[in-house]
């Protein structure tokens, strides 16, 4: 009866968005609660965490609009504890984009992308719209296996930052086309419906550069060098497509390349559902991406030759946590947006080298440290 009666409550609240006059700008908040059911938050050893062991692998998880409010929301509705909040290091990302205060995502995953500032709009280029190498391009060279998993289509701006090259992050069939000439060895997003709207050309060219499966299972993909795994759904009805899919990622990249592995993992709904200020929508994505982070910091403690990464391409909806009963896995929380703020994002690190990650940085000092830890000297 008391959960009914605070959920009718918010109800009424979320219904009448309070509003005010800034200048000439009105402010809209909302607001709204949720419940959530308790998942596994995993603590590592921290046995290898900031030593100086040779790296071998990184993997950089990005949750597309998760600042400090949706971490908040999610480790407080899951009982006061997430597995990147119970890591030890943590920083701040700065995510302004070359040309606006406040980036979108294509310019913000071009900087983790390339370790270049752009303007929005812009995917592996600069400013004056001349190709960037990504960090695919650079490792690739040197024996790296590279790949990229994501909730978002393959032409979402961000897995879109790490082998595409187009002036638009609109320019949804050039990114696909670019895909034949990327520099990956292992790819998947959604979906196979919007694959097969590409033009056959496209899908013609990907399937000669790569093995395409719509089903993990498929047999194709063990004996595949080249690998595009296309799901049905990345939405809510997903399943645990994120978490095994990054497991699925890293096995299949560790058994292409003694050298390494670099890979990219978005939770790139957690923005969508801040645009729409849908509260149990960032808290349910939030916790899905903290069970891919799960998957990543397992496996770099049994490894101990892994780096794991984990931030964000910029702020979403200003969220901010109210109350909330972490016992009872209740949270109550304010949108005072429905788009990007230029609010820093946090950082959590784990594995050899963690704290040179710390303190506040850029999201294209990301992707340095990254090359710079993998060798490649551009």
């Amino acid at each position: 009866m008391r959960k009914s009666i605070l959920l009718f409550l918010t109800a009424l609240l979320a219904a009448t968005p309070l509003t005010a006059q800034t200048g000439n700008r009105e402010i809209t908040a909302s607001a709204a609660d949720t419940y959530a059911e308790k998942q596994n938050a995993y603590t590592p050893s921290f046995r290898i965490d900031g030593t100086n062991a040779r790296i071998r692998n990184i993997i950089l998880l990005i949750g597309d609009g998760m600042g400090q409010g949706a971490v908040n929301l999610g480790m407080y509705a899951n009982g006061g504890e997430l597995t990147m909040t119970n890591l030890k290091t943590m920083g701040y990302v700065r995510t302004q984009s070359a040309n606006n205060f406040t980036t979108d995502s294509a310019a913000s995953g071009t900087a983790y992308a390339t370790g270049v500032k752009t303007k929005n709009g812009y995917l592996g280029k600069d400013s004056s719209k001349v190709n960037i190498p990504n960090i695919p391009e650079l490792l690739a060279p040197l024996g790296y296996a590279c790949g990229v998993v994501s909730t978002d289509d393959l032409n979402g701006a961000t897995p879109a930052a790490f082998f595409a090259h187009q002036a638009s992050r609109n320019a949804k069939e050039e990114i696909w086309a670019d895909l034949p000439a990327s520099q990956l060895t292992f790819a998947s997003a959604g979906t196979q419906s919007v694959f097969e709207s590409m033009p056959l050309s496209t899908q013609e060219a990907i399937k000669k550069r790569f093995t395409l499966v719509y089903d993990p299972a498929d047999p194709a993909a063990a004996g595949s060098q080249r690998l595009v795994y296309l799901p049905p759904s990345v939405t809510q009805d997903r399943g645990d497509y994120l978490p095994a899919t990054t497991q699925m990622a890293i096995d299949y990249l560790s058994a292409r390349s003694k050298k390494g592995f670099f890979l990219m993992v978005e939770g790139a709904r957690i923005d969508k559902s801040e645009h729409s200020n849908d509260l149990p929508g960032t808290v349910w994505e939030t916790l899905d991406f903290d069970k891919a982070i799960e998957v990543a910091v397992r496996f770099a403690e049994r490894d101990g030759h892994t780096l794991v990464i984990i931030s964000a391409d910029h702020e979403t909806g200003a969220t901010i946590l109210s109350k909330g009963d972490p016992a009872q896995g209740y949270v109550s929380g304010i949108f005072a947006s429905k788009s990007h703020t230029p609010m820093m994002v946090p950082l959590f690190a784990y594995g050899p080298r963690s704290r040179e990650f710390s303190g506040v940085q850029e999201n294209s000092d990301v992707a340095r440290k990254i090359l710079q830890i993998l060798g490649s000297k551009k």
